[in-house]
């Protein structure tokens, strides 16, 4: 049996810097139909689980630490038994939503999860958040980037915690590396290639 990505969309909002948006996350789900681990826990666990299914989760992997990326991940870590992983360098954006409880797991970059015969190798790309983090699965021809890449350009910047010229930085010289029909699975919205989004950011 070989892993697969199955894909859902939670909706709820998004807080910082005092203004508050609606928005649509995508869930991401690696695995087999025994086992998974679910990338980024965003809005609503009962939404998580309907992708989820029966299987065992290994792992909750954060892609960074914004609101809408781990607002229910203390809440699924108590309902699949499952280590919460975010990079550290994003514990102050943690902080501002799980005061008083941490993650379970620092991520590294280079750094390898291994979930039902497949791997996620974590690539830190700073820039959207200090801690954000890529997850590239070789052998299934994809990266989840969370909010780093998205179908049309790089992510937001310009809030506390995040920085333009290393995002683009981050983009540029750990992203661009991988193969042109390399698909990227992103936080928000429908998927790209890493070919179709070179052009605009190679520069």
């Amino acid at each position: 049996m070989t892993a697969r990505v199955d894909h859902g969309v939670t909706s709820g909002t998004f807080s910082l810097d005092g203004e508050t948006f609606d928005v649509d996350n995508n869930v991401w789900v690696v695995g087999d139909d025994v086992e998974c681990v679910v990338i980024d826990a965003p809005h609503d666990v009962d939404g998580i689980m309907e992708v989820v299914g029966d299987r065992r989760v290994k792992a909750i992997v954060c892609t960074h630490a914004h609101d809408d990326h781990v607002r229910v991940a203390p809440a699924l870590r108590e309902r699949v038994v499952a280590p919460i992983l975010l990079h550290p360098d994003d514990r102050p954006l943690w902080e501002l939503t799980h005061a008083g409880e941490l993650w379970d797991v620092d991520l590294a970059d280079g750094q390898e999860i291994d979930v039902a015969g497949s791997t996620l190798r974590v690539i830190h790309t700073p820039g959207h958040a200090p801690g954000a983090v890529c997850l590239y699965a070789e052998d299934l021809g994809c990266v989840f980037t969370g909010d780093t890449l998205f179908q049309g350009g790089p992510g937001a910047t310009g809030r506390s915690y995040s920085d333009e010229d290393t995002l683009v930085a981050s983009i540029r010289a750990r992203l661009l590396e991988l193969p042109d029909d390399t698909v990227v699975h992103t936080g928000h919205g429908d998927d790209t290639t890493i070919g179709a989004e070179r052009a605009g950011i190679a520069g």
